[in-house]
């Protein structure tokens, strides 16, 4: 295979003479003599070498960087949901031009992809080393890189024919499915995040119904216990009238009975009368307020002894005519005024004995009986109370 001829070396700038041109072979001045050939630059000298050339070597991380460095750019501008979308549509090539040491020092200044906001998260480990390890092999490898650029720009190979033998997949092949991973990854955030609201919902749901059941529950246990208390309250009003009502109708009971005993012993000082002129009453046949009480009766109509007592007085007593005083043994004086006669006039008697009758004596208008009752022979209280709590009918 033929080769090219090496250039001449050409003069540099320190070989000018003084007129600043290169000084030729008669040139006196020249301290480098010898034998110069005049070389003019032809086609076949500067025409490029076809079949075999010389590859810089580049350092290992250059081309992994660059090739980083255009795959974040790829990232940042199709997104998460971009890439998701891509991952059934066929590989694009990419043809990367040899700039020799240029993209190592870009690849220098440029961050890394993982520290990139939103991207460090999209691109796995898993990714970056099969990125690293890829772009190194590549560029190990000055031959397989000229078949992978060759086929790349022809657009006639595919990532696993670009590849050299035990590298594994390409590194467009590996970002794809990363940008796939970070969108089932996006997917399964976004619905643990909906499971998680929809949990919260339905426990929040749940609290308020049992909030709920619990106030009605209250609700309806206070209105029981309400209930329950006034039924107590009825009962125990229903239990008290009921003793109250039971009390009563023994009191009258023993109260009948205790007037039935006294029924023996007083009895009314008239069978037959009509009640006229009643105690306080005031009138003009009386210097102060009625007395007594007044029984309305036919002359000669007898008069009994209320209860059994002493008489200690009989006699004329002015204005009640005819009076008999009976003492009772509590001290109590019944005044019997206004008599037609005196049957008894002094001595014991028992309840019923007649002891006068009826008369119009004294300062009267017609025959009746004047009844007085003064406990312990003070001033006269009404007779009719009393002759009723003596079991007395008038």
């Amino acid at each position: 295979m033929a080769s090219n001829r090496p250039a001449p070396e050409g003069p540099s700038a320190y070989d000018l003479d003084d007129r600043g041109a290169f000084p030729g072979p008669g040139d006196a001045d020249n301290i480098n003599d010898g034998p110069w050939e005049e070389w003019n630059p032809t086609e076949d000298s500067v025409r490029p070498v076809r079949g075999k050339h010389r590859v810089a070597k580049q350092r290992g991380g250059g081309l992994a960087r660059g090739g980083t460095v255009l795959g974040v750019g790829v990232i940042a501008a199709v997104g998460a949901g971009g890439m998701a979308t891509a991952e059934g549509r066929p590989p694009v090539p990419i043809s990367m031009p040899d700039v020799g040491g240029m993209a190592d020092d870009l690849a220098d200044k440029l961050p890394d992809a993982a520290s990139l906001p939103g991207v460090g998260d999209l691109i796995s480990d898993e990714g970056t080393d099969s990125d690293a390890g890829t772009a190194s092999a590549s560029a190990s490898d000055a031959g397989a890189d000229s078949a992978a650029a060759g086929n790349a720009a022809s657009g006639s190979g595919t990532d696993e024919a670009a590849a050299p033998a035990g590298a594994g997949p390409l590194t467009r092949t590996t970002r794809t499915d990363s940008g796939a991973d970070a969108g089932e990854a996006l997917r399964s955030r976004i619905l643990q995040q909906a499971d998680a609201q929809q949990g919260a919902a339905e426990q929040e749901a749940r609290e308020a119904a049992e909030h709920t059941a619990f106030q009605t529950a209250a609700k309806a246990a206070d209105a029981h216990q309400k209930s329950a208390e006034k039924a107590a309250a009825a009962k125990k009003a229903a239990e008290l009238e009921a003793k109250r009502e039971a009390e009563e109708a023994a009191r009258q009971k023993a109260e009948a009975a205790r007037l039935a005993k006294l029924a023996q012993n007083f009895i009314a000082p008239v069978s037959s009368f009509t009640l006229t002129a009643s105690f306080g009453q005031a009138g003009d046949r009386w210097a102060a307020d009625h007395t007594g009480q007044d029984f309305a009766a036919p002359t000669g109509t007898p008069v009994k002894a209320v209860h059994s007592g002493t008489i200690t007085q009989a006699g004329w007593a002015g204005s009640y005519g005819y009076r008999i005083v009976l003492t009772l043994d509590d001290g109590t004086e019944l005044w019997f005024c206004h008599l037609s006669s005196m049957v008894k006039t002094s001595g014991k008697v028992s309840t019923g004995d007649v002891i006068g009758r009826v008369g119009a004596t004294g300062n009267v208008t017609g025959p009746h009986l004047h009844l007085e009752v003064r406990p312990d022979a003070g001033d006269p209280i009404d007779p009719m109370p009393w002759l009723r709590d003596h079991g007395i009918k008038v």
